[in-house]
């Protein structure tokens, strides 16, 4: 269970919060996760973008959404891809005239007490990454496996694209929603877990100033991974059809 919030987060003055979780048999963790994030950021509205979780994922969230309007759902058909998750919720931002996007991951590995911190960033910046790799910043019960490919791929992705941000690949992440309209985001190509590298390319294109707080990354409490080795070698395919033509100015 999360610490109880000692300072809110909030937003620049006037602005509308939307946080974004994609889902797939995520219930057990939401239980937690969505109050946590009402009493973090008590201004921000909830978004579920649930793919028809067999797990009661969506009656959860319904029941929440009678209780509190600010929770919403949008259910899906079926399992449709990280990226397409994301970019789902990115429109529901746009459309219905919000100014921030929160995206977290929906695993209990994004703390909510870091809201504070990202939404303050964004009095300055257009994209605030929540970043393990920053002075403050770990991941905790990580085998060294997976902290090896984390690093490989951000050190890859600075690379090809020639960032600044150290972490490139992680979800919990605030963006404008007036960047996200300049992004192109119907140019997208990346489903799976390249998305996450993919809009950030997209950000920096449209002018984007992106900046970095620290956060504490938490494996997953409850349920399983949704990580795929046969979806891991997509993604980097992905990520190099992207970067190579980025890196020699042929994009």
């Amino acid at each position: 269970m999360f610490a109880r919030a000692e300072s809110a987060a909030t937003a620049p003055r006037g602005q509308r919060v939307l946080v974004g979780l994609a889902t797939y048999r995520e219930r057990e963790n939401l239980e937690t996760l969505i109050p946590d994030i009402r009493r973090w950021a008590p201004n921000a509205d909830v978004l579920v973008v649930d793919d028809a979780s067999p797990d009661g994922t969506a009656d959860f969230v319904r029941g929440l959404g009678r209780r509190d309007p600010r929770v919403h759902l949008l259910l899906r058909a079926g399992k449709l891809g990280l990226g397409t998750a994301i970019l789902a919720a990115m429109r529901y931002a746009i459309n219905g005239g919000y100014d921030l996007f929160v995206n977290m991951d929906a695993d209990l590995s994004h703390n909510p007490a870091h809201l504070p911190a990202i939404l303050g960033g964004m009095a300055r910046h257009d994209v605030m990454i929540g970043s393990r790799y920053v002075p403050g910043g770990r991941t905790v019960d990580w085998p060294m496996s997976r902290q090896v490919i984390s690093r490989c791929v951000n050190l890859l992705t600075r690379f090809l694209f020639r960032f600044r941000a150290r972490d490139l690949s992680g979800g919990y992440r605030c963006y404008r929603v007036s960047k996200l309209r300049e992004a192109g985001l119907e140019r997208t190509i990346s489903l799976g877990y390249s998305f996450m590298q993919e809009v950030l390319y997209r950000c920096k294109r449209a002018g984007c100033r992106i900046g970095e707080t620290p956060i504490v990354f938490e494996e997953r409490r409850a349920g399983s991974s949704k990580v795929s080795v046969v979806e891991s070698l997509r993604s980097l395919g992905l990520l190099l059809s992207l970067g190579l033509p980025a890196f020699f100015g042929r994009e």
